[in-house]
């Protein structure tokens, strides 16, 4: 069984709480799933969860090269010759990064987000579709911040063949391989 679950923004993905915090049991209610892969707490998005050990595996390590494709809203708006630099990779501190495709969007059809980002005055926003083909700790974050542009929001919308179209915040559905 395969679960595409749409995670909101401040929701762990496990099903084991830590303090207050709200984790996939408050929105899942199906026995022996385990989410291939992570989000982070502070992001939203497709989120797999599987009963099937070997497929979440091959989902969620990162030598099966499963591509994961983001939207992602940064504070100002990249040039081409900053996009070109995540095109090629980047030096992070815990090495380089396998070159991303990385395209300037439009502002994609999303839910709101509860609480809305922070956003400056006199500083605008844009969005990136942004696909990477590993899964390092914050990877999307510090690629956006190591070229000027921190993150603000960050939504995955795709993993491999899955993708989050017509599943609202905090809703699944189950899929049969």
């Amino acid at each position: 069984m395969i679960v595409l679950f749409n995670k909101p923004f401040h929701v762990l993905s496990q099903f084991t709480g830590e303090g207050d915090k709200k984790t996939l049991a408050d929105y899942i209610d199906i026995s022996n799933v385990y989410a291939a892969g992570r989000l982070d707490y502070d992001s939203e998005g497709l989120l797999i969860l599987t009963d099937d050990g070997k497929l979440q595996q091959r989902i969620a390590n990162p030598k099966y090269g499963k591509q994961k494709q983001y939207w992602v809203q940064v504070e100002g708006v990249p040039a081409e010759k900053d996009l070109e630099r995540l095109r090629k990779g980047v030096k992070l501190r815990d090495g380089p990064t396998r070159p991303a495709r990385v395209q300037l969007i439009g502002q994609p059809d999303v839910w709101d987000r509860d609480p809305p980002i922070r956003q400056r005055k006199h500083i605008p926003t844009s969005w990136l579709n942004l696909s990477i083909s590993e899964g390092r700790n914050r990877q999307v974050r510090r690629m956006t911040a190591h070229i000027g542009y921190p993150t603000l929001r960050l939504i995955r919308h795709r993993v491999g063949d899955w993708q989050l179209d017509g599943i609202e915040a905090g809703g699944y559905v189950i899929k049969n391989r």
